[in-house]
This record gives C-alpha cells, structure tokens and sequence, in this order.
C-alpha cells in the first residue's frame, strides 16, 4: 500500500498545492530578522526516490526572503514535500522508515534499497535520526501534545504514521496528514 503511494506522481501535486498555500501563510508575516516584507525567493531541488513524471514545479523549494535593502535574509516556509535539506522526498523518507521500522511480509533493507535507490548507509542515517534526534526536537514536543500516547518515542515514526492511517479515510489523506503535522509543528 505505502510504497505504491509514494510511486504516485499525483501525491506530489497534491503536496505542492499544499506547500503552496503554506507559503502563502508564510508570507503573511515580517523578516525575522529586521521586520521586513517578504518576497518570493524559490530555487530548484533535484530531490531522490520519487516516481517518473512528477510535474516540474513540484521540484520548487518555496522560499521566502526579506524584501528590506541590506537585509535580504531567507525565510523557509513549513514544507510537505522537503523535509529540511535532505535530499530525497519527505514522504519517501517517512514510508522508507516506517516500512523498515515495522518490517512487514517482503519488506527488507534490500528490497526497500532497489525499491527506492537510497543506499544502506542513508538508511542508517534516518533510522539513527529518527531514534536519537528526533524523539527530542522541538518539533516533535510540539507535535507530541497533539498525537495520542500510544505513540512511542522509540517507535517513531511508524507509530505516528500508522496513527494518521487509522484516523483517515484513505492512505493518500493519512500519509498527507502526517507531513503536514510534521511540517506544521
């Protein structure tokens, strides 16, 4: 169910018209630094591990910079398709772990490796940061008040994405939830 979802192309849209509406928001607001306006500032990614035929614009990092002469500092706005600046898809990495995590029936470190062409030691990579760092970001405390308690720390991020999937309607919304949550938090 989860790896077919990411091989989804419309997936892609669906996060970008949402990334978009969350840079909208962003813009709403002044320059960190010195309280200027804000001004489209975007740039091109060349993310891994998502499927042929993804619509270009979806390859755009929202991005925001002050508009104030000699100011000129980038604000980013919360993204569902990027997480952070790892290069591959925030929805790739987030089902790449939760497959690993909870290993079900043909589920390997191999076949997720030719599956999504992320390498062993990206795979550790993740796994580590989602044993040691994440459990204790700011983003997952604020994230942590609104998720029910059944979501491990050490069983993140499987059990947070299995919660999403339960709560809705369809795989596509759970998955989009979730990166929203996580993007938003």
């Amino acid at each position: 169910m989860l790896p077919e979802l990411i091989q989804k192309a419309s997936l892609f849209s669906l996060l970008h018209r949402i990334d978009i509406d969350l840079a909208r928001q962003h813009q709403q607001g002044v320059c960190l630094h010195c309280g200027g306006p804000l001004h489209q500032g975007n740039y091109m990614r060349k993310p891994r591990g998502g499927p042929d035929g993804i619509p270009e614009e979806c390859l755009l990092r929202l991005s925001l910079c002050c508009g104030r002469e000699g100011c000129r500092s980038r604000s980013l706005p919360p993204s569902t398709l990027f997480m952070g600046r790892r290069v591959y898809w925030g929805c790739v990495i987030l089902v790449a772990m939760t497959l690993r995590q909870n290993r079900p029936e043909g589920v390997s470190a191999n076949k997720l490796i030719r599956l999504l062409g992320v390498s062993r030691k990206t795979l550790i990579r993740w796994a580590i940061y989602f044993r040691e760092i994440f459990p204790f970001s700011a983003q997952w405390q604020r994230l942590r008040g609104r998720v029910s308690s059944s979501v491990r720390d050490s069983e993140l991020p499987g059990a947070l994405l299995r919660l999403f999937l339960i709560q809705s309607e369809s795989p596509e919304r759970g998955l989009t939830a979730c990166l929203y949550s996580l993007a938003t938090a």
